[in-house]
């Protein structure tokens, strides 16, 4: 069994696939809780701050999570859902993160039963938890957005930083790609150029996306021109978040 926020069809926003129509899977629970991002909100009158996707990372709101107990009834519904379509959209599985389920016989079957289908499958993931590559294949055919926290997440290295695990991806997978969120202070601190650095020593052939932090139009704008001339400094990819500047939100878009 897992446990799913929300699903809904809308387009990927950010990183290499920026503009496709997707389908997204949001899991909930995460193993990073990402404080120094800054996203407020509210439990029970106490104001909160950390991921701006505090409502699938916060167990605080688990009540309002859906568990998945058959990955056969998941599937069934998104076979209906695209059928009413007319085509397959990308899924992306995000979170929260998602791959604290990997092993889980639900989850991966919901895995297996896409990459049957032929249906790209994106992974939006922190890049902590280490695959089993052998005895959980279907991993092998899917994207992955590695979404490594820096320092401004407010971890330590020890816990948003895992080698082994990205290592196991680059030489694995299907695809991968390096997605950052910046804010402006790190960007002209310098620390954000040196701390990519040190990733991409583990992943040199990386392609580096970066984006700014923000939540909402409200916020993204204090950081996204200094995120832009950042890359343009540096030979970097600048993702945009297509969803907030359009929807202004982060949840079910």
């Amino acid at each position: 069994m897992f446990w799913l926020t929300e699903r809904f069809l809308s387009i990927q926003g950010e990183g290499r696939y920026a503009g496709v129509p997707s389908y997204f899977l949001r899991t909930g629970g995460c193993n990073l809780h990402c404080p120094g991002f800054g996203a407020e909100y509210e439990v029970d009158g106490e104001k909160r701050a950390g991921c701006d996707t505090w409502f699938a990372v916060d167990r605080a709101f688990a009540d309002r999570w859906q568990a998945v107990e058959s990955a056969e009834e998941l599937l069934e519904e998104v076979d209906r859902e695209f059928a009413r379509l007319g085509y397959r959209p990308h899924v992306v599985i995000t979170g929260g993160e998602p791959l604290i389920y990997a092993t889980d016989p639900v989850f991966y079957g919901v895995i297996e039963g896409l990459v049957e289908r032929q249906i790209v499958v994106t992974f939006e993931t922190n890049g902590t938890v280490e695959l089993d590559f052998e005895n959980f294949p279907a991993y092998r055919h899917a994207v992955f957005a590695l979404s490594v926290k820096l320092s401004n997440s407010g971890e330590t290295a020890q816990r948003r930083m895992n080698a082994i695990a990205l290592k196991k991806i680059a030489a694995e997978s299907r695809e991968y790609f390096l997605k950052f969120t910046l804010d402006r202070q790190m960007v002209e601190s310098g620390r954000a150029l040196e701390e990519i650095a040190g990733i991409r020593s583990i992943l040199p052939e990386a392609e580096v996306f970066c984006m700014p932090v923000g939540e909402s139009r409200a916020t993204i704008w204090h950081n996204d021109r200094a995120v832009f001339d950042f890359c343009i400094r540096n030979n970097f990819r600048y993702s945009d978040r297509l969803h907030i500047r359009i929807f202004d939100m982060t949840q079910g878009v």
